[in-house]
């Protein structure tokens, strides 16, 4: 039997530098929300386990001057929903944030884990995703920021290098007249997997979408960035034609596969479903904004 230590690292630098020493028999825990299940699962015995949460950078909700924000990758879902003025600014993100297991596991749960567990039904994901967000990851070889979407390799891995540990999420500032949400489709009525989960960021200027992102989870090996939905949108007054023209780009950009939780039909005629309805709450919020 492999015995586990623990660690937890007061600064990134040290933190990087036991990950990178630990030649991939160490394990990061942001809440462990994901990681204890696994372990007392025996599907996991890290040689060592990295506590993340004593390093302030992890941590920490910072509103910019231009008014975007940043977010440590251990914040936890509960942190940030008592955040003076985040939900008001992302709403979306927050609802998805706080979609990730029970009020119990929202103490602990942190939008960092769900990316870095890669996931395709990772509810913060989507929502992540149709914001913008670029994320910050240090390794051995210093800093480097890419976009959320590029994050997953598929299920269970991702394309951080060895050593490499997700700092933070920045998310940017918002023009007037911008709202976003998410929706998922569930079995049952919560703390459930989702079966398709859509997240949607507008700015509407006099009626018209200028921007549009689309998230899209739980209908591929990774979650996806749909480009071609929110094409549909940019320059659309949100009329049928935009709208049925997103959603089948979201149809047409699904992979499913059957399970328990649904099949690759119902899942991809849901996706269509989800991204009008998502639109819908994104418009509406995009108009009080």
């Amino acid at each position: 039997m492999t015995d586990t230590r623990y660690l937890a690292p007061q600064t990134l630098d040290e933190a990087v530098g036991a990950f990178a020493a630990a030649a991939g028999a160490a394990r990061i825990l942001a809440g462990g929300t994901d990681l204890l299940v696994q372990m007392r699962a025996g599907l996991l015995r890290p040689g060592l386990i990295i506590d993340i949460k004593k390093i302030e950078e992890m941590t920490a909700i910072v509103e910019e001057p231009d008014g975007g924000f940043r977010v440590g990758a251990a914040v936890s879902g509960a942190a940030l929903a008592e955040h003076p003025r985040f939900g008001q600014v992302w709403p979306g993100v927050l609802e998805a944030v706080n979609l990730i297991g029970s009020t119990q596991v929202q103490g602990r749960a942190s939008p960092g884990g769900n990316l870095c567990n890669a996931s395709p039904a990772g509810d913060s994901v989507p929502a992540m995703i149709a914001a913008g967000a670029v994320v910050t990851v240090q390794g051995p070889n210093g800093r480097r920021q890419m976009p959320v979407e590029a994050v997953p390799a598929g299920p269970g891995r991702t394309n951080l290098t060895p050593g490499e540990i997700l700092v933070s999420f920045a998310l940017p500032a918002r023009p007037k007249g911008s709202g976003d949400a998410y929706l998922r489709m569930i079995p049952r009525t919560e703390m459930d997997i989702a079966v398709v989960g859509v997240g949607v960021s507008l700015t509407i200027q006099g009626g018209t979408v200028t921007a549009a992102r689309v998230g899209l989870g739980a209908v591929a090996p990774t979650v996806l960035l749909v480009a071609d939905a929110a094409d549909a949108l940019i320059g659309s007054k949100l009329d049928d034609a935009a709208l049925e023209a997103a959603a089948a780009a979201c149809r047409a950009a699904c992979r499913p596969i059957d399970d328990k939780r649904g099949t690759i039909v119902y899942r991809t005629k849901v996706a269509g479903v989800l991204l009008k309805r998502t639109v819908a709450i994104a418009a509406e919020r995009a108009g009080r904004a």
